[in-house]
């Protein structure tokens, strides 16, 4: 969901250079909610390509694949731009109709998908997620953009209401991510809790699977001022990111949706580069492990020697260091 989510600025960018460009955005079922937020996304194809590798025989026969397709092809585009340069995002791309763009073999994410692109082009891969992409669609469209402007061009009025009534001032706390090295320990997160309802605040916790919801309660402990989520759509959960006083979170897309809503958030991190992948947006602290192998890019944690517990770069991020963070944010 992240990628999503820092796709929108380079259609912002796009928007801005171009005045009556209109956008087509196919995506993954899952967060087919997202790009729906830019008020130039006029069509939202869901790909259910990762399920229906699963049973590759039953997404034929329910139809949902052909009807992916049709819809896929049914206009010719003057452009078809892969930002993500995966294999899968470039499989879509080379199904669709019109000109292929996309990164060259050295600037993809994943070797190979270059190979479906048409006209290719090349992008430093020691830069932010946010800036390959601007770079990459700006160059396939052929426009100038200023590079220290991001704007995720969210129009709020496409959020639906917010799904339940809350007390102000609250904070969200994002604890679930999917990489299981990004997952900050949750005796932590139970004492950031208990200093922010301490401090009057009421806390917020979102969750998308039964395990993380199990989390989320035993985060909150029968505290009154903890609620705990019910299960809710991501566009009802940045509704309610949206009327946050503030956040803190992991690398994770509920955290660069806060950032998209310019929500004063503090973003933990520690097996994943913030340079690289932040959450980019006014009001966003970054507090970054320095333990010895941070920025691994493991999707769990792989450290050898004796740790307190994993992900061990955690270690050392306290509650008192986030919760210290925070308060300068909510004071600024």
């Amino acid at each position: 969901m992240g990628d999503v989510v820092q796709t929108l600025p380079a259609v912002s960018d796009a928007a801005r250079a171009i005045p009556d460009i209109r956008f087509d955005w196919a995506v993954d079922e899952s967060f087919a909610q997202v790009p729906a937020w830019h008020a130039r996304v006029e069509n939202v194809f869901p790909s259910g390509l990762r399920r229906w590798g699963k049973d590759l025989t039953q997404a034929i026969k329910s139809g949902e694949a052909a009807d992916f397709l049709k819809r896929l092809r049914l206009t010719k585009y003057d452009a078809i731009v892969d930002l993500q340069g995966e294999w899968k995002s470039a499989l879509i791309l080379r199904l669709a109709k019109g000109p292929r763009h996309g990164y060259d073999s050295s600037s993809v994410h994943e070797w190979g998908a270059h190979n479906a692109y048409q006209r290719k082009y090349s992008v430093p891969k020691r830069e932010h997620s946010i800036q390959r992409m601007r770079q990459l669609l700006a160059k396939a469209l052929g426009y100038t953009y200023v590079k220290d402007e991001v704007d995720y061009g969210v129009d709020r009025s496409r959020l639906p209401p917010t799904p339940l009534a809350l007390t102000s001032p609250y904070l969200v706390f994002v604890h679930s991510t999917s990489w299981s090295s990004k997952v900050w320990p949750e005796f932590y997160w139970q004492e950031l809790t208990s200093a922010a309802t301490n401090a009057g605040f009421q806390v917020i916790l979102p969750w998308g699977s039964t395990a993380e919801h199990e989390r989320s309660l035993r985060i909150a402990g029968g505290n009154q001022r903890v609620t705990v989520l019910p299960q809710l759509s991501i566009a009802e959960k940045a509704a309610i990111l949206a009327g946050a006083a503030a956040t803190v979170g992991l690398d994770t897309g509920l955290s660069h949706i806060a950032a998209a809503f310019d929500i004063p958030s503090v973003t933990i991190y520690g097996a994943t580069d913030p340079f690289l992948v932040g959450a980019t947006g006014r009001h966003q602290t970054h507090v970054v492990s320095d333990f010895e192998c941070v920025k691994c890019h493991e999707v769990e944690c792989t450290y050898g020697k004796p740790a307190a517990f994993k992900p061990a770069c955690f270690i050392g991020v306290t509650p008192d260091q986030v919760w210290l963070e925070l308060q300068k944010l909510l004071t600024a």
